[in-house]
């Protein structure tokens, strides 16, 4: 496989005044999870979101992000393809379940029919076949974080930033949605990341594991 296919950090280092918060390199390669972990205000959501590409100001990076070849440095954060999904499900209130997933879906997706038929697919691979449309508000926890996940599968990104989506879950919704997340990424092979406090979503991602929050890493 090639060492520009996949997500690739090169010597990326995030400061806050004087002070270096972290350093890191590594390379995550299509259909891998690599697990980032370290203390609170080590940086771990800090790191996801200048990957992104929208980085607090208060904060200076350097180094490179390079996904599959192209180097995302200077690019808006709509043009860099990359998928995140954070702790909440962050659905928009006033549409349906099917009107999220018809937002996440790529515009070269046209007719409504084929869009309608597209979002009803994704929401069968999450396991909410029907779903289309009901209200989010009547969804589990577990329900509205496969719905999220589908709504970022539809934008079809190329890497996928995962911020500590499984924190809020009980322990088999947990188990349950991480599985599937995990099993889409492989199944796709899309490069993802992941920032835990969780030793168990590290296991289950399956992938290396970078401590943050002292020296420098490297994977």
């Amino acid at each position: 496989m090639s060492e520009t296919t996949g997500l690739l950090l090169e010597d990326v280092a995030i400061r806050r005044g004087d002070r270096t918060m972290l350093a890191v390199s590594a390379h995550v390669r299509p259909g891998d999870v690599l697990t980032v972990m370290g203390p609170s205000g080590s940086g771990k959501s800090t790191l996801l979101a200048m990957i992104a590409g929208f980085l607090d100001p208060v904060f200076a990076a350097s180094g490179r992000v390079v996904l599959d070849g192209r180097d995302l440095s200077g690019l808006r954060p709509e043009q860099r393809r990359i998928g995140l999904l954070f702790q909440d499900a962050l659905l928009y209130p006033h549409l349906s379940v099917g009107g999220n997933l018809l937002f996440g879906l790529v515009a070269d997706v046209r007719g409504r029919a084929l869009r309608r038929r597209t979002a009803e697919e994704a929401l069968r691979e999450v396991g909410l076949d029907g779903c289309f449309d009901r209200d989010p508000a009547t969804l589990s926890g577990g329900e509205q974080a496969r719905v999220a996940l589908a709504r970022t599968l539809l934008s079809q990104p190329q890497a996928l930033l995962l911020d500590e989506p499984f924190s809020r879950l009980d322990a088999d919704r947990r188990q349950a949605v991480r599985a599937l997340v995990f099993g889409l990424v492989a199944g796709r092979k899309i490069p993802a990341m992941l920032v835990t406090h969780d030793h168990d979503d590290a296991l289950a991602a399956g992938g290396p594991i970078v401590e943050i929050g002292g020296a420098s890493s490297t994977v």
